[in-house]
């Protein structure tokens, strides 16, 4: 599975049809203690740019953008109880929503590992 990055700091890796979408641990760092997170519904169609759902830190609260095109097929309940998991597993257990593609071409513009670390260092 490869992982590509938006500007916005949102990472997403592919399997097959279906995206998992998150923030990087990157994002994480800079929001601190995250308290809250505000996951869309399930059905729920996004268009690329779309905020889908909402992070709120102790610092701030943050919107999080749709890198691609999609119906979202799943989302990750567990943060709505553990919203410390995307401090403590920003790439892992820390996911948000799953994604059903509807364009896969929108993947190439976006970045490699290589072009995020370049864009946040």
């Amino acid at each position: 599975m490869s992982t590509k990055f938006t500007e916005d700091h949102e990472w997403i890796t592919i399997d097959g049809d279906v995206a998992t979408v998150g923030i990087t641990a990157y994002a994480a760092e800079q929001l601190g203690d995250v308290v809250f997170v505000e996951l869309p519904d399930v059905g729920k169609t996004v268009s690329k740019g779309d905020e889908f759902a909402v992070v709120e830190s102790v610092k701030a609260a943050s919107e999080v953008y749709a890198p691609v095109d999609g119906e979202i097929v799943e989302v990750n309940g567990e943060l709505e109880g553990e919203p410390a998991k995307v401090n403590e597993e920003p790439t892992a257990g820390g996911w948000f929503v799953k994604f059903k593609l509807s364009d896969a071409s929108q993947l190439e513009g976006l970045m490699d590992e290589a072009a995020y670390k370049a864009h946040i260092a």
